[in-house]
């Protein structure tokens, strides 16, 4: 098993400290194509309603 460096350790704090909006994104991000990829298909339609109105936004 490869021990990860002390350097690198400090290095990956100070990124997720540095861009915790960001992190916080992905993770959502994340979490959502996962639920996309098993959710029901009864939830497809719920799904693209949200979509429509996400890309009607002018944000």
């Amino acid at each position: 098993m490869n021990k990860i460096s002390e350097a690198k350790l400090r290095s990956n704090k100070k990124w997720d400290d540095n861009n915790r909006e960001r992190k916080r994104y992905i993770n959502k991000r994340s979490t959502a194509r996962s639920f996309i990829k098993t959710m029901e298909r009864e939830d497809i339609p719920e799904f693209e309603a949200l979509l429509e109105e996400r890309k009607a936004r002018k944000d």
